[in-house]
């Protein structure tokens, strides 16, 4: 090793990119995008430097060398087994807070209604555990508030309390958004106690999204108490991926259906590792909750049912109905939805607690004398999916003589709850949509099922009843429900291939599956008809996160259309620290191409923002004053590159150390730091090619040069404006094709058309 010359401060390994000082600079850059190819970077040197430490010299293959070595193997097996590790940790800790938010929030919904005199911490069911079935003042342990309505509806309004559901967030932080917080401690606090208060509100949302939401932040949470994955964006979000797989499946009871909705939904790149450490955690947080037994009954959720009779191939037709409402379901909530969160923005951004409480109250108020609102959304399903036969008739739900007036309650169940779904969701408070949508598609299809059964019994020997059995009920309108939920789930979240699994595992009814993937396909194809992508990527678009669909489109323009002109960019050489300071000052860009000091424009490398910073901060520190100190970022004389060339371990040595000085007599160096072979493109490639580009390899920034000359840069946020704004040759979207506005016209127009056909036939009819 060279010795420096005495007037030059302490060397400093490169080893230190790695440095506490530089880890808190990236620490609190927020709405950040992560630069995938240089975490692997990092990543890569880390596995070196470890590979470089763990073998042995020489001289120490002795006696205590034997012992040295079994210590290595074991460390390798430690930090082998150290990610299952983790995940079991983080799939017992999801687990018991499900667990946990589950009896709460029963406990709290009950509440509302009445109380237990055995015990006020007891919810109904416990209260009433020897009494069967689903009705509401079912044991004379059981004391409802008042026998008077107007009492009962005002106690029911007062405790409708109320402190978004984070999917669309979680998704934009996995494929390498940076928000600060948003998965920390205080997150997860307090939207574990503030959701079974939401839940208990009787507000139209659900506690699945937000649960999702809560075991990321578990997972976050755990994975950061090792500096192995504290380091690592990678290995943190293979961990946060695996922790929302958990969070479905402790929601629905879906260990495998909670795994695809991570694939499917969450990750925006699955790997085969990736995959089975969601299935080791999922399998882990069920397990743990079927261990805790929150509802007492063996079963995950309230709404796990078992279907035991078969489908008749005539029911295809009402299927279709099914999955129709599904597709224009989920086309209605999400535009109006959109709208609703527009005005939100604009207007009530600071009435986040009275917007709360209002809505809260304006449920509860309407809600109570509706059925099928007044109790909780999961214990309606729980009655709307069950079969007549063993006690399934609840609410006189199978009585031939009500189910007019049922069809019309459940009707008008439907209708209200997606005005109050548009108008809640995304307000201020732990808010989820999956089993809003579950519970509106249920209180149709088992309309549509009690209509089926209606027609079944009104004309048993119509030809289209020709296959039922004599002996055995034809119709099962639960079945009709348990599809209309699926229909509706897969509408608004526009995923098809979870929704089966999650159903399966809901009911274990093999015979089912096909139905539901006749439902999901229509729905599928309703949507894709309108235009509509699911609510979750809608909200990412008016969020604005920096998100690519995983769709490909044709855009028929190239990278120089798209990319940035008026660059900032550094010098190699003949900048001063205080030019590079003013440079910092007037822009927030996160990093800066070098360019050769020749005025040619000629690529030199790359240098991120924070690295800047960090240098400059160690460099004040040891020198004080630095305002007219030369900036070099390129090495005067051959250097080893620090970053992409290890040093070699020879084998009758100590590991050789390499030492960079970060300041000298002629300057500050920045040239360790710099990245010399940033991701380039040329400007005549197609803006579709970039775009898998940033979509599977990650980068930050792609820089583009024309023959070793900068042209400019592009980043995911000039792509995403540029399709906003330009609105290039693609598919357009469903408003331009017409999409549900265009739809609800024409329902309009030809409504209209009858209702006035109508009219006047009758007035003919009066006058003869």
């Amino acid at each position: 090793m060279p010795k420096v010359h005495e007037h030059i401060e302490q060397p400093m390994d490169p080893d230190e990119l790695e440095d506490e000082e530089l880890e808190e600079i990236r620490r609190y850059e927020d709405f950040t995008t992560i630069d995938w190819i240089q975490d692997s970077i990092l990543e890569r040197k880390r596995r070196l430097r470890y590979a470089r430490n763990s073998v042995l010299p020489r001289r120490s293959r002795g006696s205590l060398g034997s012992l040295a070595r079994v210590w290595v193997q074991f460390k390798k097996v430690m930090t082998a087994g150290q990610s299952w590790f983790v995940l079991s940790i983080i799939g017992i800790c999801i687990g018991l807070n499900a667990a946990i938010v589950s009896i709460i929030s029963e406990w709290l919904s009950d509440i509302k209604m009445g109380y237990c005199s055995d015990g006020w911490w007891l919810n109904q069911q416990f209260c009433c555990w020897e009494i069967e079935g689903e009705e509401v003042d079912g044991c004379d342990s059981w004391h409802t508030w008042s026998h008077v309505t107007l009492a009962r509806w005002m106690i029911f309004v007062l405790f409708a309390y109320a402190a978004g559901s984070g999917i669309s967030e979680i998704k934009s932080i996995l494929a390498g958004f940076v928000m600060q917080g948003f998965l920390g401690f205080a997150t997860f606090f307090i939207k574990s106690i503030t959701l079974p208060l939401v839940i208990a509100s009787g507000l139209s949302v659900g506690k699945e999204g937000p649960s999702v939401h809560v075991a990321c932040c578990i997972g976050s949470l755990v994975a950061g108490l090792f500096e192995n994955f504290r380091r690592s964006q990678s290995k943190t979000r293979e961990i946060i991926t695996a922790a929302s797989a958990a969070g479905v499946a402790v929601a629905f009871g879906s260990p495998i259906g909670g795994v695809l909705f991570s694939i499917e939904e969450m990750s925006h790149t699955f790997s085969i590792k990736t995959m089975w450490r969601s299935v080791f955690c999922a399998l882990v947080a069920t397990f743990t909750l079927a261990a805790m037994n929150p509802f007492r009954t063996g079963k995950l959720v309230l709404f796990q049912v078992t279907y035991d009779r078969d489908w008749h191939f005539f029911e295809i037709i009402f299927f279709v109905i099914l999955g129709i409402f599904g597709g224009l379901y989920g086309a209605f909530v999400i535009k109006f939805n959109l709208q609703v969160a527009a005005f939100r923005r604009k207007h009530l951004a600071n009435h986040g607690v009275a917007e709360a409480v209002t809505l809260a109250t304006l449920t509860a108020i309407i809600g109570y004398f509706n059925r099928f609102l007044r109790i909780d959304m999961t214990s309606s399903m729980a009655i709307l999916f069950k079969e007549c036969e063993g006690g399934g008739n609840v609410f006189n739900l199978c009585q031939t003589n009500a189910q007019w007036r049922i069809s019309n309650s459940l009707l008008l169940a439907t209708i209200i709850r997606i005005g109050l779904v548009v108008i809640s969701y995304g307000c201020k408070v732990p808010a989820g949509i999956f089993v809003p949508s579950m519970a509106i598609g249920a209180t149709f299809g088992r309309m549509v099922g009690i209509m089926v059964k209606a027609m079944y019994t009104a004309y048993p020997q119509s030809g289209i009843f020709k296959f039922c059995a004599p002996d055995i009920p034809c119709i099962t309108p639960g079945t009709y429900a348990f599809l209309g939920a699926a229909a509706a789930l897969s509408g608004v979240m526009r995923i098809t291939v979870t929704v089966v699994v999650i159903m399966f595992e809901l009911t274990g009814a093999l015979t089912y599956i096909l139905p539901t993937m006749i439902v999901l396909l229509v729905t599928k194809a309703v949507g894709d008809f309108l235009g509509t992508n699911g609510i979750a990527d809608e909200m990412i678009r008016f969020n604005g996160f920096p998100f690519l669909e995983k769709e490909d489109h044709v855009y028929n323009v190239t990278v120089s259309t798209v990319m940035r002109k008026d660059l900032n960019t550094l010098s190699e050489t003949g900048m001063r620290v205080k030019d590079v300071e003013s440079l910092l000052s007037s822009t927030n860009f996160k990093g800066f191409p070098i360019v050769s000091s020749d005025g040619s424009l000629t690529l030199v490398g790359y240098i991120d923002r924070s690295e800047i910073r960090y240098v400059l901060e160690r460099a004040r520190k040891n020198r004080g004053r630095l305002a007219n100190t030369p900036c070099l970022f390129t090495a005067r004389h051959q250097e080893p590159d620090d970053i992409d060339l290890a040093p070699d371990v020879h084998e009758d040595d100590e590991p050789e150390e390499y030492f960079a000085p970060t300041t000298a007599g002629e300057g500050i160096q920045f040239w360790p730091w710099v990245n010399k072979t940033p991701m380039t493109v040329s400007p005549e490639l197609p803006l579709e090619i970039v775009m898998q580009i940033f979509k599977r390899m990650g980068p930050r920034t792609i820089l583009v040069e024309a023959h070793g000359v900068l042209s400019g840069l592009v980043t995911v946020k000039d792509v995403l404006k540029f399709i906003a704004t330009e609105k290039p040759d693609q598919r357009p979207s469903w408003d331009e094709r017409g999409g549900l506005d265009g739809l609800l016209e024409e329902v309009w127009t030809w409504g209209s058309d009858v209702l006035s056909r109508s009219v006047q036939w009758s007035r003919r009819v009066v006058r003869r």
